[in-house]
Order: C-alpha cells, then sequence, then structure tokens
C-alpha cells in the first residue's frame, strides 16, 4: 500500500493532542488544590476554548452555513459524547475508584474503537493491531502504577466503562465527519455543547460547581487563579482538541485513539518537570510498552493490502487555517 501523504501529519498533530491533554492535570490540580471543584473547572476549560475557537471557526466557514446546518447533530453528539459523557463519567468513577483504576478503565475506549470498526466497517484487527492493544494496555497499567487490591466499587466501575465510551465516541467522531466541515467548527462547537451540557447538570446538582479567586500555587509559585485557567483553556483545550480533532481525520479513529494513549506517558513526565514528581523505572517501561503498541497498529496499518476506510486523508484539511 502507497502511503498516505498525511500520515506524518496526522501522527504528528494526535501526539501534540496528546502532549497538550497531558497538560491538562497540572494545571487543574492547583485550582482543585485552591478550592475549585473538578467539574467547574473543566466548565471553564472548554467553555473558554469554545469562545476562543468561535472567531476561527467562523472565518474557516467562510459563509457555508449550510454545512454547519447539516452538521448540528454531530456537532451535538460530539459534545454531549466525547466531551460532557466522558468528563462527567471519570469525575464520578473518581468518587467510588482510585484515580489510576478510573483512568485505566476511561482508556479501554481505545478496545471499543477497535471493536467499532471491525463491526461497522469490517475491519477485523489483525495480529499486530491485536498484539498492539495488549502492548498498550500493559503499559498503561504501568504508567498509572496500580497499587493494592481491594475490591472494587461496581458503580464506580460503571462510571469508569461510561467514561471509555465517551472517549470513543471522541476518536470515531472527530474521525468521520463530514469533510466540509473544518476542524475547528467541530472542536468549537462540540466544546461549545459540552459546556451547556455540564453547566446544566450542575445546575440540578448533579455535579458539584464551586469555584475561588484569587492566588493559587502553580509549579511551586504563588500566582493569579488565571494562569491555570488560560492553560487549561487555551493549551489543554483549544489546542488539543484542534489537534485531536485534525489528527483523527487522517489516521481514522483507530490509529489515533492509541496515538492518544501517549497521553497518560506525557502526563507523567510533565508531572516530573513540573511539579517534580519523578516517574518510578516501572512508570517509563510502561511508557515504552505504549509505544511499542502504537508502532505495532500504525505497522499493522501501514502492511495493509488496501487503504483502510478509517485512515483515508480528507482533502478539505489542506485549505483550513
Amino acid at each position: 500500500m502507497q502511503k498516505s501523504p498525511g500520515a506524518g501529519v496526522g501522527l504528528g498533530l494526535a501526539v501534540a493532542s496528546a502532549l497538550t491533554f497531558a497538560t491538562s492535570g497540572t494545571f487543574a490540580r492547583s485550582l482543585i488544590e485552591a478550592g475549585w471543584s473538578a467539574p467547574s473547572a473543566v466548565i471553564a476549560r472548554v467553555g473558554i476554548a469554545a469562545l476562543v475557537l468561535a472567531v476561527p471557526a467562523a472565518l474557516a466557514l467562510r459563509g457555508r452555513t449550510h454545512v454547519l446546518r447539516r452538521n448540528l447533530g454531530v456537532v451535538g453528539v460530539f459534545g454531549l459524547l466525547g466531551v460532557a459523557l466522558a468528563q462527567v463519567c471519570f469525575f464520578n468513577a473518581v468518587r467510588y475508584l482510585p484515580v489510576g483504576v478510573a483512568l485505566l478503565l476511561e482508556y479501554l475506549g481505545i478496545i471499543l474503537v477497535v471493536v467499532w470498526t471491525w463491526l461497522v466497517h469490517g475491519q477485523r484487527p489483525k495480529r499486530l493491531t491485536v498484539a498492539g492493544s495488549v502492548a498498550a494496555l500493559a503499559g498503561l497499567v504501568f504508567v498509572l502504577d496500580l497499587t493494592g487490591a481491594g475490591r472494587l466499587d461496581p458503580l464506580g466501575v460503571l462510571w469508569g466503562l461510561g467514561a471509555a465510551i465517551g472517549l470513543a465516541g471522541y476518536y470515531v467522531l472527530a474521525g468521520r465527519v463530514d469533510e466540509e466541515l473544518p476542524s475547528v467548527v467541530l472542536a468549537s462547537g462540540g466544546m461549545g455543547v459540552g459546556a451547556v451540557a455540564l453547566a446544566a447538570l450542575g445546575a440540578v446538582g448533579v455535579l458539584p460547581l464551586h469555584a475561588t479567586y484569587g492566588e493559587v500555587t502553580f509549579a511551586g509559585q504563588e500566582t493569579s487563579w488565571l494562569l491555570p485557567i488560560a492553560g487549561l483553556s487555551l493549551i489543554a483545550a483549544a489546542v488539543a482538541y484542534m489537534a485531536g480533532i485534525a489528527g483523527a481525520r487522517l489516521l481514522g479513529p483507530r490509529l489515533s485513539s492509541f496515538v492518544g494513549l501517549t497521553e497518560v506517558m506525557f502526563a507523567v513526565l510533565i508531572a516530573w518537570l513540573v511539579l517534580g514528581e519523578l516517574p518510578t523505572v516501572v512508570q517509563m517501561l510502561g511508557g515504552l510498552l505504549i509505544l511499542a503498541g502504537v508502532a505495532l497498529v500504525r505497522l499493522d496499518e501501514l502492511r495493509g493490502t488496501r487503504r483502510p476506510i478509517d485512515a483515508a486523508p480528507e482533502p478539505a484539511l489542506a485549505g483550513e487555517r
């Protein structure tokens, strides 16, 4: 199979998305330790990012409102499934489970993407994809450095599986939208829908919403609360979602979801550099396993006898700004 000219760009965008998504925990920690609820930080994150991207989204449409109208359903589902559901379920999961276990359950979404492409599009996973799945999930366990063997709360497990469905929906929808719909429009609209949905859940008492406005501690220094908010909304949301959606459209949902696993590895490295939390040898080994898993899945894509449906590049991206 001839290599797609957009594959390298797609991999770069997917890695950039994983890296920027990985900064969210470091930025959010300073807010949460200062008295913010996690849902409040998320609403600020995706709500501000949606507003920041609204002008570029309008410019990218170039007056083609009919493109947006026919994709309103996709944008809405992306916001509810890929933004709101994933985050609501994850935050509820950590109420009952250790954070590491909740993360592991959420990232089972990559397996759901493989199952989706198999059942819906007939792309049966080959041996390298299966091997890559096993290696990546094993690496994820090591990076999370799970400890303890207590009984898991069934309600927490259900919330974690709900987060996995949301994560899978993010990759599937991002990789299969109308080629005329600019990535920035999907990112801005989806985050806007997600922010409204989360705010509505907070208004009815499903999610706790509270925040403080003053000095926070970030990277060991006292600073304004605006700094981590800017990082969350601009780096960990606007850039992250834009790069992730564009990467998924070039790579397809299956490969982009595996590349997204590197987010966990990047999160550990960023915590080391910014917060001084040194990764263990086991975590570094896990990072290597994740990279090996991504490489195996990518090799499987390249060895295919025909171009997979979900890996077809979209020419419309070349003209987007």
